[in-house]
Protein backbone atom coordinates (compact mmCIF):
# COMPACT_ATOMS: atom_id res chain seq x y z
CA UNK A 1 0.00 0.00 0.00
CA UNK A 2 1.20 3.49 -0.87
CA UNK A 3 0.02 7.26 0.93
CA UNK A 4 -1.67 9.14 -1.59
CA UNK A 5 0.56 11.92 -2.44
CA UNK A 6 0.60 14.37 -1.19
CA UNK A 7 0.66 12.88 2.23
CA UNK A 8 2.77 13.96 5.77
CA UNK A 9 3.72 11.15 7.63
CA UNK A 10 4.09 12.62 10.41
CA UNK A 11 2.29 15.86 11.45
CA UNK A 12 3.78 19.15 9.49
CA UNK A 13 4.93 21.87 12.00
CA UNK A 14 3.09 24.66 12.02
CA UNK A 15 5.79 27.37 11.17
CA UNK A 16 7.82 25.71 8.91
CA UNK A 17 5.71 22.97 7.58
CA UNK A 18 2.62 24.95 6.56
CA UNK A 19 2.25 27.30 3.18
CA UNK A 20 2.89 31.04 3.57
CA UNK A 21 -0.46 31.50 1.93
CA UNK A 22 -2.19 31.36 -1.57
CA UNK A 23 -1.00 34.42 -3.04
CA UNK A 24 1.65 36.30 -0.68
CA UNK A 25 2.22 39.11 0.92
CA UNK A 26 -2.05 39.85 0.33
CA UNK A 27 -3.53 36.53 1.12
CA UNK A 28 -1.14 34.57 3.80
CA UNK A 29 -2.08 31.75 6.17
CA UNK A 30 -2.74 32.20 9.56
CA UNK A 31 -1.94 29.70 11.96
CA UNK A 32 -4.24 30.46 14.99
CA UNK A 33 -2.92 30.03 18.89
CA UNK A 34 -5.69 31.72 21.03
CA UNK A 35 -9.11 33.60 20.05
CA UNK A 36 -11.00 36.18 21.92
CA UNK A 37 -12.27 33.47 24.12
CA UNK A 38 -8.58 32.65 25.69
CA UNK A 39 -8.13 33.73 29.29
CA UNK A 40 -4.58 31.88 28.95
CA UNK A 41 -1.54 32.70 26.38
CA UNK A 42 -1.02 29.81 24.02
CA UNK A 43 2.30 30.01 21.90
CA UNK A 44 3.41 27.54 19.36
CA UNK A 45 6.37 25.74 21.18
CA UNK A 46 9.22 26.14 18.54
CA UNK A 47 10.88 22.77 19.11
CA UNK A 48 7.92 20.65 18.67
CA UNK A 49 5.66 22.80 17.10
CA UNK A 50 2.50 21.90 19.66
CA UNK A 51 0.53 24.65 21.15
CA UNK A 52 2.04 25.38 24.84
CA UNK A 53 0.48 27.60 28.07
CA UNK A 54 3.10 30.24 27.90
CA UNK A 55 0.78 32.19 31.14
CA UNK A 56 -2.50 32.80 32.25
CA UNK A 57 -3.06 36.42 31.09
CA UNK A 58 -2.57 38.76 34.42
CA UNK A 59 -4.89 40.99 33.39
CA UNK A 60 -8.99 40.89 32.55
CA UNK A 61 -8.51 42.31 28.75
CA UNK A 62 -9.35 39.37 26.34
CA UNK A 63 -8.00 39.61 22.92
CA UNK A 64 -10.36 40.95 20.76
CA UNK A 65 -10.07 39.19 17.52
CA UNK A 66 -7.96 36.00 16.95
CA UNK A 67 -4.12 35.42 16.92
CA UNK A 68 -1.81 33.46 15.74
CA UNK A 69 1.04 34.10 12.78
CA UNK A 70 2.40 33.81 9.28
CA UNK A 71 3.40 30.51 8.68
CA UNK A 72 7.22 30.49 7.06
CA UNK A 73 7.89 34.13 8.36
CA UNK A 74 10.57 35.68 10.52
CA UNK A 75 11.05 38.75 12.54
CA UNK A 76 14.98 39.82 11.66
CA UNK A 77 16.84 42.33 10.32
CA UNK A 78 14.46 43.25 7.54
CA UNK A 79 12.05 43.63 9.55
CA UNK A 80 13.58 45.30 12.29
CA UNK A 81 14.65 47.99 9.34
CA UNK A 82 11.63 48.83 8.36
CA UNK A 83 11.18 50.15 12.44
CA UNK A 84 13.64 52.93 12.80
CA UNK A 85 13.47 53.12 16.75
CA UNK A 86 13.67 49.34 17.44
CA UNK A 87 16.98 47.89 17.96
CA UNK A 88 16.18 44.14 15.95
CA UNK A 89 13.00 42.39 14.74
CA UNK A 90 11.63 40.31 17.48
CA UNK A 91 13.17 36.58 16.27
CA UNK A 92 9.65 35.01 16.00
CA UNK A 93 7.20 34.53 13.69
CA UNK A 94 5.26 37.50 12.19
CA UNK A 95 1.95 37.85 14.21
CA UNK A 96 -1.29 38.44 12.92
CA UNK A 97 -4.28 39.66 13.75
CA UNK A 98 -7.39 38.00 11.92
CA UNK A 99 -11.77 39.76 12.23
CA UNK A 100 -14.00 36.91 11.32
CA UNK A 101 -17.36 38.22 12.16
CA UNK A 102 -18.89 34.40 12.60
CA UNK A 103 -17.55 33.18 15.95
CA UNK A 104 -14.22 30.68 15.75
CA UNK A 105 -13.68 29.01 18.68
CA UNK A 106 -10.99 26.68 18.37
CA UNK A 107 -7.17 27.73 17.58
CA UNK A 108 -4.93 25.20 16.63
CA UNK A 109 -6.49 26.05 12.58
CA UNK A 110 -5.03 27.22 9.48
CA UNK A 111 -7.00 30.28 7.84
CA UNK A 112 -6.39 32.03 4.69
CA UNK A 113 -6.97 36.08 5.28
CA UNK A 114 -6.27 39.11 3.29
CA UNK A 115 -4.33 41.47 5.11
CA UNK A 116 -5.24 44.98 5.43
CA UNK A 117 -2.89 47.20 7.88
CA UNK A 118 -0.75 46.51 11.30
CA UNK A 119 0.38 48.03 14.56
CA UNK A 120 3.94 49.20 14.96
CA UNK A 121 4.61 48.07 18.21
CA UNK A 122 7.65 47.88 20.02
CA UNK A 123 8.56 45.16 23.00
CA UNK A 124 11.68 45.94 25.28
CA UNK A 125 13.12 47.75 22.13
CA UNK A 126 12.44 45.36 19.56
CA UNK A 127 10.01 45.09 16.45
CA UNK A 128 6.96 43.39 17.54
CA UNK A 129 4.23 43.93 14.65
CA UNK A 130 0.75 42.86 14.82
CA UNK A 131 -0.44 42.22 10.70
CA UNK A 132 -4.21 42.85 10.77
CA UNK A 133 -5.82 41.02 8.57
CA UNK A 134 -10.20 39.64 7.91
CA UNK A 135 -10.94 36.34 7.03
CA UNK A 136 -10.67 35.93 3.23
CA UNK A 137 -14.04 34.56 2.24
CA UNK A 138 -16.13 36.21 4.48
CA UNK A 139 -18.67 38.14 2.90
CA UNK A 140 -19.36 40.48 5.93
CA UNK A 141 -15.82 42.06 5.38
CA UNK A 142 -15.33 41.47 1.92
CA UNK A 143 -15.20 45.26 0.79
CA UNK A 144 -12.58 45.78 3.68
CA UNK A 145 -8.97 46.01 2.10
CA UNK A 146 -7.07 48.78 4.02
CA UNK A 147 -7.13 49.60 7.83
CA UNK A 148 -9.16 52.45 7.31
CA UNK A 149 -12.04 49.67 6.04
CA UNK A 150 -12.65 48.89 9.60
CA UNK A 151 -14.39 50.24 12.32
CA UNK A 152 -12.41 52.65 14.49
CA UNK A 153 -13.75 50.66 17.47
CA UNK A 154 -12.19 47.78 16.56
CA UNK A 155 -8.61 49.18 16.10
CA UNK A 156 -8.78 51.15 19.23
CA UNK A 157 -9.69 47.43 21.11
CA UNK A 158 -6.31 46.22 19.31
CA UNK A 159 -4.15 49.04 20.10
CA UNK A 160 -5.29 49.10 23.66
CA UNK A 161 -5.40 45.49 24.34
CA UNK A 162 -1.41 44.86 22.62
CA UNK A 163 -0.63 48.34 24.76
CA UNK A 164 -1.71 46.19 28.34
CA UNK A 165 -1.38 42.92 27.91
CA UNK A 166 2.05 42.42 29.51
CA UNK A 167 1.41 45.44 32.15
CA UNK A 168 2.66 44.51 35.18
CA UNK A 169 0.64 46.82 38.18
CA UNK A 170 4.21 48.54 39.17
CA UNK A 171 6.42 48.29 37.01
CA UNK A 172 6.33 50.20 33.51
CA UNK A 173 5.56 48.56 30.47
CA UNK A 174 8.22 47.89 28.10
CA UNK A 175 5.03 47.40 25.26
CA UNK A 176 3.88 50.50 23.25
CA UNK A 177 2.09 50.91 19.97
CA UNK A 178 3.97 53.28 17.72
CA UNK A 179 1.04 53.60 15.01
CA UNK A 180 -1.37 51.84 13.07
CA UNK A 181 -0.26 51.35 8.90
CA UNK A 182 -1.89 50.51 6.21
CA UNK A 183 -2.19 47.79 3.67
CA UNK A 184 0.71 48.59 2.05
CA UNK A 185 3.19 48.68 4.35
CA UNK A 186 1.82 45.50 6.14
CA UNK A 187 2.46 43.58 2.74
CA UNK A 188 6.32 45.52 2.82
CA UNK A 189 6.45 44.14 6.36
CA UNK A 190 5.07 40.50 5.50
CA UNK A 191 7.80 40.09 2.61
CA UNK A 192 10.53 41.73 4.55
CA UNK A 193 9.65 38.49 7.11
CA UNK A 194 9.60 36.16 4.46
CA UNK A 195 13.29 37.07 3.19
CA UNK A 196 14.70 37.05 6.76
CA UNK A 197 12.88 33.68 6.75
CA UNK A 198 14.52 32.36 3.62
CA UNK A 199 17.94 33.79 4.87
CA UNK A 200 17.23 32.20 8.56
CA UNK A 201 15.82 28.92 7.41
CA UNK A 202 16.34 28.56 4.07
CA UNK A 203 13.58 28.87 1.61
Amino acid sequence: MTFPNPFYRWRPHPWHGLEIGPNPPQLVHAYIEITPFDLVKYEVEKTTGYLKVDRPQRSSSQPPTLYGFVPRTYCGKRVGDLTPMAARGDGDPLDICVISERPITKSEVILTVRVVGGLLMIDNNEADDKIIAVLHNDKFWENAQDVTDLPDVLVERLRHYFSTYKLVPGKESQTFIHSVYNAEHAMKVIEAAIADYDEAYGS
